[in-house]
């Protein structure tokens, strides 16, 4: 069976600094006719998996607007204009804004869409285990307030299964680590 959706026109609807809002007029596969298609394009982002010589998970405790709520998450990032295909130093400059560290070695752990359903968003997953504090740190982002955690992998389970952690790649990224440490 041929799956694709043929766009026959798209509408932009909204172009953003981080993502553009478009609507699509698709053609069905295999003759099923017609529908509109809402979606968002976006440049992508990073995450890392931080653990600090300690064997502490870093997380960033901050207040996301979109859910009206503290979120806790592991560091991360969009990507920048012009950083796709440089993933690995997006998630370096990400990791030493946010917790003032900074990594000889990235592993890759997953390259996923977050909400393919709407969204391109693609997030490169890292993970740096042998990190080394920054002399001098790159500042955060000006519009950043956030604070830093360090937690065990037992504390940091604990924070999902209470819900205190409901951000997907913290969730991804944490459930790695427990399958790789048993």
């Amino acid at each position: 069976m041929d799956f694709e959706e043929k766009t026959i026109n798209r509408k932009e609807i909204f172009k953003g600094h981080i993502f553009t809002v478009a609507v699509d007029d698709v053609e069905l596969p295999n003759g099923l006719g017609q529908s509109k298609r809402e979606l968002i394009f976006h440049n992508g982002g990073v995450g890392v998996l931080a653990i600090t010589p300690e064997d502490k998970i870093i997380l960033v405790k901050q207040y996301r607007k979109a859910i009206e709520a503290t979120s806790i998450e592991i560091p991360a990032g969009k990507l920048e204009v012009g950083e796709a295909g440089g993933e690995a130093a997006a998630a370096l400059r990400e990791l030493e804004e946010e917790t003032g560290y900074t990594s000889p070695k990235l592993t890759l752990l997953h390259d996923f869409y977050s909400a393919i359903g709407f969204c391109n968003e693609r997030l490169r997953l890292y993970m740096a285990d042998n990190l080394v504090k920054v002399e001098n740190p790159r500042p955060q982002d000006e519009d950043e307030v956030i604070e830093l955690m360090e937690v065990t992998l037992a504390e940091a389970l604990d924070l999902i299964a209470s819900g205190e952690i409901c951000d997907a790649k913290t969730i991804m990224a944490i459930q790695h680590l427990q399958i790789i440490r048993k």
